[in-house]
This record gives structure tokens, C-alpha cells and sequence, in this order.
């Protein structure tokens, strides 16, 4: 990766990316994918709302408050997307897409 004169990444997004990439794996132990919304099935207003998954698929169970920390993380190091749909991230691939176009993409 290219380094400015001052000998910081030239790509501060990616490196932050990964990061937290990093981070979440220690975090959450054996989690691959973390689906994040701000649609809580259980509130009336708009609350992140995470789902992770093993490689496997299978679900992994989180205790409410570390949900809430993985979700706003992983909200505030994209806060360009459009987080009125869902979105699934790839700890493996650090990449962040939308789910219900991941979805789609499945049933073809």
C-alpha cells in the first residue's frame, strides 16, 4: 500500500476497514458474515439491528450490547451507505454489501 510522506496510508478507508475487520473477528469468535440494519424487529424506531453468521451459516448468538457496538462500528466506518436497506459484511473480504441485493443474487 502506498504511504504519504508522513508515512501514513494513502488509503485511510481501506486500512480503517480492515481494522475493523479485525477487530469484529476478535470480538465475535468464528463470526464470517455480520448483516446490519436499522430495522430491530423489536422497536418501533429505527435501531441497529445484527445477525452473524459462522462460515457455516449458522447463526452465532450475541448478548444485546455487543449486537449494538459490532452495528454502530460497522455504521460508522460506512456512513455513506444507505442504510435504509440492509447490508452484509464480509470479515473474510472486508467488503460491505447491500443483503437484499446479495439475496437476488442467490436466486439466479
Amino acid at each position: 500500500m502506498l504511504a504519504t510522506p508522513s508515512g501514513r496510508s494513502a488509503c485511510p478507508h481501506a486500512e480503517r476497514r480492515h481494522r475493523l475487520a479485525v477487530q469484529l473477528a476478535d470480538m465475535i469468535p468464528g463470526a464470517a458474515t455480520i448483516r446490519v440494519s436499522l430495522n430491530d424487529p423489536t422497536q418501533r424506531w429505527p435501531h441497529p439491528h445484527t445477525i452473524v453468521k459462522d462460515e457455516a451459516g449458522r447463526t452465532i448468538e450475541l448478548s444485546r450490547a455487543t449486537a449494538t457496538v459490532a452495528a454502530r462500528w460497522i455504521l460508522r466506518v460506512w456512513p455513506e451507505a444507505d442504510w435504509s436497506h440492509p447490508y452484509m459484511f464480509d470479515l473474510a473480504e472486508v467488503t460491505l454489501t447491500r443483503s437484499d441485493l446479495v439475496a437476488a443474487a442467490r436466486g439466479r
